[in-house]
């Protein structure tokens, strides 16, 4: 089963798109947009954070909505103003993938909204930010969750490597996960941040097949590594990561929001169309709309 880009965008493209004003505008295209089982629309909003919208939910990956200076990306919307989410992602405790300044506010905005993260954080997460325990999906690798409610829908988690598989050793907790979402008829695999180590690929061809693939792309280098910036695949590793699973549409991202931690995506989609010709790939704007069908 083949993605079908429709409407805003199609195949690979790089072409600057004006992006939709933040704020309530990107909240009415949000909210207004209505799929049906096959389809699912996602919104980039900086980093590796994406809203994804499905017939079951609405989906909010690893949202880095913090107003720092440091961002070269303004923030896309407030905590307060995200009452349309269903789910709350967050990958790994990095302030740009679990932001402690804005889960407090979302969780009052979106009273009914889950939030999902490595079992390892969970009561300290519950504590700090002062949200129910049981609002918590705690998950590990391996370990899913299904709601009963949502026909078909149901989170995985496997381990990522930032850099290194480092599972806790008393408990052999995983610190960093990835997440395969079964939403709406559609399979959505957002890795949080990851190197691709041995494993991966075939833990996600066990999971195929893969509608939409989100893969950070800025790379790891000692100047980083050494100022405690923990990096990422390569535009060329996550190339041959989402080249091998063959996802419906791969999606970069990771590659923008800091000058220090910056890559061109342009790398990714030359060597995709030179060595994987035939796999789809979306680089675009932020706030910007992406729909599909998976027929």
């Amino acid at each position: 089963m083949r993605l079908r880009l429709e409407g805003r965008n199609d195949g690979i493209t790089s072409e600057k798109v004006k992006p939709m004003i933040k704020s309530q505008d990107l909240i009415n295209d949000i909210t207004s947009y209505a799929p049906k089982t096959g389809e699912v629309a996602f919104w980039w909003i900086g980093q590796l954070g994406y809203i994804v919208k499905t017939a079951a939910a609405t989906l909010c990956f690893d949202a880095y909505l913090a107003p720092t200076k440091h961002r070269r990306v303004e923030p896309m919307f407030s905590p307060d103003e995200m009452g349309f989410v269903d789910y709350i992602f967050g990958s790994h405790d990095h302030s740009d993938h679990i932001d402690h300044t804005a889960w407090s506010g979302i969780a009052a905005a979106a009273p009914k909204a889950r939030f999902v993260a490595p079992l390892k954080f969970i009561t300290a997460l519950s504590e700090e930010f002062g949200i129910p325990e049981e609002r918590f999906i705690g998950l590990d690798e391996f370990m899913g969750y299904t709601d009963f409610t949502a026909p078909g829908f149901r989170i995985s988690a496997i381990a990522s490597a930032h850099e290194f598989l480092a599972p806790d050793p008393v408990t052999g907790l995983h610190d960093s996960l990835g997440y395969i979402v079964d939403a709406g008829g559609v399979r959505i695999y957002h890795p949080g941040d990851t190197c691709k180590y041995e494993g991966l690929e075939t833990k996600l061809l066990n999971n195929r097949p893969i509608d939409l693939m989100f893969v950070p792309i800025n790379g790891r280098d000692a100047v980083r590594y050494t100022s405690h910036c923990i990096g990422n695949m390569s535009f060329s590793e996550a190339v041959d990561l989402a080249g091998a699973v063959a996802p419906g549409l791969a999606v970069p991202g990771h590659y923008e929001m800091f000058a220090n931690n910056s890559e061109d995506p342009a790398k990714f989609t030359d060597y995709m169309a030179a060595k994987y010709p035939g796999q789809k790939v979306w680089v675009g704007e932020h706030g910007v709309r992406v729909d599909i069908k998976t027929k």
